[in-house]
């Protein structure tokens, strides 16, 4: 999968709600009600990240959870990285 050009990363970002990009990444914080919550959300997004064999870094600090994706192959975001923003989104 291609890596997306910066002009192709501005336009997908538009689409995804509190993404952002910054060092070949990108990245959205989720906050929740207390750290239980959070939790469930990440083992939520595993459901979504095994199958696709697509796997975020995952920062857990109380009720925050940052999510970051890159595909590592590729040396940045790709449309794999857009797409499972966008599922993680609707999990949360």
């Amino acid at each position: 999968m291609a890596r997306l050009s910066e002009t192709q990363l501005a336009t997908a970002l538009k689409s995804l709600s509190g993404w952002t990009a910054e060092n070949g990444e990108i990245s959205k914080t989720y906050i929740f009600a207390n750290f239980v919550a959070a939790v469930a959300f990440v083992n939520r997004l595993a459901n979504l990240a095994e199958p696709a064999g697509h796997h975020p870094d995952i920062d857990i600090r109380y009720n925050r959870v940052r999510i970051s994706l890159t595909t590592g192959d590729d040396g940045g975001v790709t449309d794999k990285d857009i797409g499972l923003a966008a599922q993680i989104d609707i999990v949360a």
